[in-house]
């Protein structure tokens, strides 16, 4: 993985820098010792790690405006961090930019049930929003599996989703207003406690951006009222292949779950080890499917749901009886990747999305590329929107097993574009995946995407060397004047 070469002139001007920052910020907001930057050094992808220039922790809008005016000014790079929870490398430092974190914009501002929408600061964690509203009998819906770690900013970045996103969506279906800081330092607001603005749906653009165009410094999230009645069945089957047929004759049979989780045999055994939540260890697969909303109706769909899956060759079905038997059977799945951290030195999380009807083919594919690696994985899937976790299990100890982790992981993505997938669902795209965007997207799709960029970014300081798997000036796009041939920008790195 190649990253951008540091600029030499700005490691050069570093004490200055840092100098200037402590102007703009509490001297206690800037962290510039080594030591004590080493907390930063890398997100939830800590395979790579790299120290910032300066760690800047503002604490009011009007001072993140006031660093990003400085460093655009001053051609200075900034890499925006929410809680260091991305798994693709989004929050990764560069040697020659400032990291802007945002963990100290950690309060909820309003909560406005008449309007069903919660305005909060981007460090208040995803769960935080849920703990808020929940003794009025709200929550929100989009439900990582960091949840209890991740921020909402980051989740606006990374348009993260959960085990609920099949019936209540991901982040963008969940959010209704952001104010963000450019650049340059100007604020903007985009959407607010409405439905769908006119003109251009620049809500959408920020959703999923990365960090690329903007600093979130608000947000406003829809919350739902909580169902009447919700339950869980845990659906055990001898063949990984019948429980991706049964997830897609679900659907079919026009049933939309609040939730279906896929977890095979590895994962399984891992997982109940962990979480003691009842799993059939006997089983290959497992299904954890949730219906909700009135009693009589979730009643229904669970005698729909039990036939639909029996059909498809279960071997055994549980329905909880409780309330608290439903979380246990949740504890189980959303402790998956730290169970998994049990039984393997490392592993590699990896995000890509296939349609629903090839999960069977993914599994036989990704038990072939076991075997070509020499490497376990234990799956866990999103099964309902097919969306795909695969946990590469590796030693980074042992030499190459990081390389042939990472090609097993890259065969993986150019296997779900084959199917008629993409390269990722809701953990971004970062620097894990940026060298593999040209399997999806062709040359003019990516350079549509910076000429975007560069609408918002001239200059490429905000979260260089992600996403994009080489960059262009963006004279180049044709959106800046060349004077004389003299290009503006002209350190701009290409890589």
């Amino acid at each position: 993985m190649q990253m951008p070469a540091p600029d030499q002139a700005v490691l050069d001007r570093r004490d200055d820098i840092c100098a200037a920052l402590k102007k703009l910020v509490p001297a206690a907001c800037v962290i510039d010792s080594r030591e004590s930057m080493r907390a930063f050094d890398s997100d939830g992808l800590s395979a790579y790690r790299q120290l910032p220039l300066a760690v800047v922790l503002p604490e009011t809008v009007e001072q993140i405006a006031a660093v990003m005016k400085w460093c655009h000014q001053q051609g200075v790079k900034i890499v925006p961090r929410g809680a260091g929870t991305s798994l693709s490398g989004g929050a990764l430092p560069l040697e020659d930019a400032v990291l802007l974190g945002l963990g100290k914009f950690n309060r909820i501002l309003e909560i406005d049930y008449d309007n069903r929408c919660v305005v909060a600061q981007p460090g208040v964690t995803n769960l935080a929003i849920t703990h808020a509203v929940q003794a009025d009998g709200f929550y929100y819906a989009p439900d990582p599996s960091s949840q209890i770690a991740c921020s909402v900013g980051g989740n606006v970045a990374e348009n993260s989703g959960g085990v609920h996103c099949l019936k209540y969506g991901l982040t963008t279906n969940n959010l209704l207003g952001v104010e963000i800081v450019t650049m340059d330092g100007e604020i903007l607001r985009l959407g607010g406690k409405h439905l769908d603005a006119g003109d251009y749906d620049l809500l959408g653009v920020m959703t999923g951006s990365e960090g690329l165009l903007g600093v979130v410094s608000q947000v406003t999230l829809r919350i739902l009222q909580k169902p009447a009645t919700a339950r869980a069945l845990l659906v055990g089957f001898e063949d990984t292949g019948d429980a991706g047929t049964a997830v897609g004759d679900i659907i079919a049979a026009g049933i939309i779950p609040a939730g279906m989780e896929m977890m095979d045999g590895l994962a399984i055994q891992a997982a109940e080890d962990f979480a003691n939540a009842g799993y059939p260890r006997e089983a290959a697969a497992l299904l954890i499917i949730e219906l909700d909303g009135p009693q009589i109706e979730v009643d229904a769909l669970i005698e729909r749901v039990e036939g639909v899956v029996r059909a498809a060759g279960a071997s055994s079905v549980r329905v909880s009886q409780s309330e608290e038997e439903r979380n246990l059977f949740w504890a189980g799945r959303k402790s998956a990747f730290p169970a998994v951290g049990r039984i393997s030195p490392d592993y590699l999380c990896m995000d890509g999305t296939i349609p629903r009807r090839r999960l069977p083919d993914m599994m036989r594919r990704m038990a072939s590329l076991s075997q070509k690696y020499g490497l376990r994985v234990a799956n866990v899937f999103h099964a309902g929107d097919g969306n795909l976790h695969p946990l590469i299990l590796f030693d980074a100890n042992q030499p190459g097993e990081l390389e042939r982790a990472e090609e097993f992981g890259a065969d993986i993505l150019r296997g779900c574009v084959e199917m008629g997938g993409v390269l990722t669902g809701e953990h971004g795209v970062g620097v894990e995946k940026r060298d593999l965007m040209t399997i999806q997207f062709t040359e003019d799709d990516l350079k549509q995407q910076q000429r975007l960029k560069c609408a918002f970014d001239p200059g490429h300081l905000l979260n260089p060397g992600k996403v994009f798997p080489h960059l262009h000036r963006c004279a180049e796009l044709g959106r800046l004047h060349v004077h004389k041939g003299k290009l503006p920008h002209p350190d701009l790195p290409r890589f």
